[in-house]
């Protein structure tokens, strides 16, 4: 059971938005409250193009000049403690979504000082402020590369975790070991989510399938890693934030024990279509609808712009999210295909970027 949580009317703060997903779940608050506050905290950094986070502010700004729901930004870092306390201290969020952290695997291996800045004291700060300033619910982003090389599939939340092949999942496994620790002992409700490589409009440069789009566009080679042999539970954003939105709504209930003490209210959920789809399937798709939506031309000569190379250091062959949990505690389970969600991005990258 978990217990029942009415956004309408609530303070609720978004770290990392306007982030990929942050951005996606801040533009579903304002436009399905009838009252209350949101609040997006960014630093704005520029591990990507910073005009793609000035792009997703103003569809927020947009949005929120129309809605009942008031918005206010403030550009900062979680990893300064101070401004944690003093944005806890001065508007109460009654719900706290983290998703502010440093992503991606590969940057991880040259940029390992961002990672525990923003990755771990960063969330250090956020649980720090939930203890003293008390919240109703804190959710906040894992990530499927806490399965590091598990060669079980389907992931299943029960599995162990104490393997990561990067950095990043490193930090993410510690995340959920923190929130743990911060939920038993000073009885904060706390839900991580692992999400599987999300995608979709407007989404980070880095991931694959916007960089691929980037290279192509630009006449330059993509480089397929493992020589294709990877397999990838792709999930697109309006998956991942309808996922988050009701995990927001539901929060670990409080318990007691056999022996008499309370039990952390803790939960972990994988967000994950559970449907892995071959690499070289999903970069036809994506082809396929890079060409219907005019970013490159039909005659655009594919085999000539492939080059397929080893596995780099950090990644893993096989990625399968198992969202049974997510689907019994809250009645959902991703469901939007490659070719309707890879469509949108290229329609998106079309007018975005006038190609």
């Amino acid at each position: 059971m978990k217990h029942s949580i009415d956004l309408n009317g609530k303070t609720i703060l978004v770290t990392g938005s306007p982030g990929f997903i942050g951005a996606n779940l801040v533009l579903r608050l304002l436009g399905e409250l009838s009252s209350g506050t949101v609040i997006s905290l960014d630093s704005m950094n520029d591990y990507y193009d910073p005009a793609l986070k000035e792009y997703r502010l103003s569809l927020i700004e947009k949005a929120a000049a129309s809605s009942p729901v008031k918005h206010v930004f403030i550009r900062g870092n979680i990893a300064d403690k101070a401004l944690v306390d003093r944005i806890f201290d001065e508007h109460r969020p009654a719900v706290v979504v983290n998703l502010a952290a440093q992503a991606g695997v590969r940057y991880s291996i040259d940029h390992p000082d961002v990672y525990i800045e923003s990755n771990l004291i960063g969330f250090f700060n956020i649980l720090e402020a939930c203890r003293h300033y008390p919240v109703e619910h804190l959710v906040y982003a894992s990530s499927s590369s806490v399965y590091g090389g598990n060669k079980k599939i389907p992931f299943s939340v029960e599995d162990k975790v104490d393997n990561p092949v990067s950095l990043y999942a490193a930090t993410k496994k510690s995340n959920e070991l923190l929130a743990h620790s911060y939920s038993k002992l000073y009885s904060i409700p706390s839900t991580g989510l692992r999400f599987f490589t999300v995608y979709g409009p407007a989404g980070r440069p880095d991931m694959f399938y916007f960089s691929a789009t980037q290279k192509l566009a630009a006449g330059k080679k993509i480089q397929i890693f493992n020589y294709g042999n990877c397999k990838r539970d792709f999930t697109y954003v309006d998956d991942i934030v309808e996922g988050v939105l009701r995990v927001m709504k539901g929060a670990p209930e409080q318990k007691t024990g056999e022996d008499g003490l309370p039990l952390p209210p803790y939960a972990v959920y994988n967000i994950g279509g559970g449907t892995p789809e071959n690499l070289l399937d999903y970069i036809s798709t994506l082809q396929e609808e890079l060409v219907r939506a005019g970013v490159l031309p039909a005659d655009y000569d594919f085999e000539a712009h492939r080059e397929l190379v080893g596995m780099q250091p950090g990644d893993v062959p096989v990625t399968y999210a198992d969202s049974s949990a997510l689907e019994r505690d809250y009645g959902f389970r991703p469901s939007i295909g490659i070719r309707e969600g890879l469509r949108k991005f290229a329609e998106w990258y079309r007018a975005y970027y006038n190609a």
